[in-house]
């Protein structure tokens, strides 16, 4: 049979093959990420095993069946994980069974049935709760934020007391942890810092090249490249500002990094990678006692959630974090039951000031 211009023998796996290259090349012209495009694939091939059948046999009950499996398996998977599967192969069957691909006609043709869409509003997670992350992910409080870089600087005068190698990256990597929490960064914005990214400004003349972080890997739209902001250094997170530049200044030219361009070097002069600085914050974790639920991401949750309770505006915090929806900028919020209580009390004081006025 031919197929794109391709003559194959075997005409099942061959069209199974056929579709996945032209849902491939759909999703590059829309110039999606090559992880996403890989992701998806891989996860209609897993569903083609599971089911040992062509996209042509598919039912809705298979869909069902697959997912019922995951969620029972060894490692249940999370509610929004099972929605993004439901959702790369609902994208996968709208692909398959779009006339203007002929793949409807060609398997009719070929195998006497035709791909129909499996999964529906019926069959699919409904999007009920705001949040669906583990309930263990959380801001830290202001204690466990301290215990978490106090543990980290102690891992660094543990190594130098003890007089073996590694001070210096243990170094780097308490800076990192303070940098992610001081700035609200994501890991992969983290990671991708350059030294050129320090940034002064104009109105903090007092905090030098630390005025403000030029990210530019920030978390981007479907299809869309990394977006960029400017974090400003906000005045309760000055003490960021010497730590920084004696990284800078002092540490990291120990790694003899030269012109390397990242501000995260490892001692083999590479740009420190993404596994080493979630191990960084799990080895400072543990080293604080802190609950193992938490991972780095929780310090970016802290950070807004300690800039609402500073009394910055909802705008200025979702500017800070990078995010295009102040809803989401919500989700991250976790504020402390003492700064509920404050706000409680100054309502109070206003609407009910005989009640607060001192005793004679």
């Amino acid at each position: 049979m031919l197929v794109d211009g391709v003559r194959f023998l075997d005409p099942a796996p061959a069209v199974f093959e056929a579709m996945l290259e032209g849902w491939t090349t759909q999703q590059r012209a829309r110039f999606l990420k090559a992880d996403t495009i890989r992701a998806r694939i891989d996860l209609v091939r897993r569903f083609a095993d599971f089911t040992n059948q062509y996209p042509w046999q598919w039912q809705a009950a298979e869909a069902e069946e697959f997912i019922t499996h995951l969620r029972s398996g060894r490692r249940p998977v999370m509610v929004s994980t099972a929605r993004g599967y439901q959702n790369a192969l609902r994208l996968f069957m709208d692909y398959v069974t779009d006339a203007r691909y002929s793949w409807p006609a060609v398997c009719h043709e070929r195998f006497g049935e035709a791909p129909a869409q499996i999964l529906h509003e019926w069959n699919t997670v409904a999007h009920t709760s705001e949040y669906e992350g583990r309930p263990g992910r959380r801001p830290l409080t202001y204690d466990e934020v301290q215990s978490l870089l106090d543990a980290a600087d102690g891992m660094v005068e543990e190594i130098r007391a003890r007089r073996r190698k590694g001070a210096s990256a243990a170094f780097r990597d308490a800076v990192l942890l303070k940098t992610v929490y001081a700035f609200g960064l994501r890991r992969r914005e983290a990671w991708g810092l350059d030294v050129v990214d320090l940034r002064r400004n104009p109105r903090a003349a007092d905090y030098g090249n630390c005025g403000a972080l030029f990210v530019r890997f920030g978390k981007s739209s479907r299809g869309g490249q990394p977006k960029r902001r400017t974090v400003l250094t906000v005045p309760e997170m000055d003490w960021i500002v010497p730590v920084i530049q004696q990284w800078v200044s002092e540490v990291r030219p120990l790694f003899g990094a030269g012109s390397h361009p990242a501000l995260w070097v490892t001692e083999r002069l590479g740009r420190l990678s993404w596994r080493a600085i979630n191990e960084a914050f799990e080895e400072a974790r543990n080293a604080a006692g802190l609950p193992e639920e938490l991972d780095l991401h929780c310090l970016r949750h802290s950070y807004v959630t300690h800039l609402v309770e500073f009394g910055y505006p909802e705008k200025f915090v979702q500017d800070q974090v990078g995010h295009s929806y102040a809803s989401t900028t919500a989700l991250y919020t976790g504020v402390s039951d003492e700064y509920r209580n404050r706000l409680v009390q100054q309502s109070l004081r206003q609407r009910h000031a005989d009640l607060w006025e001192p005793q004679q």
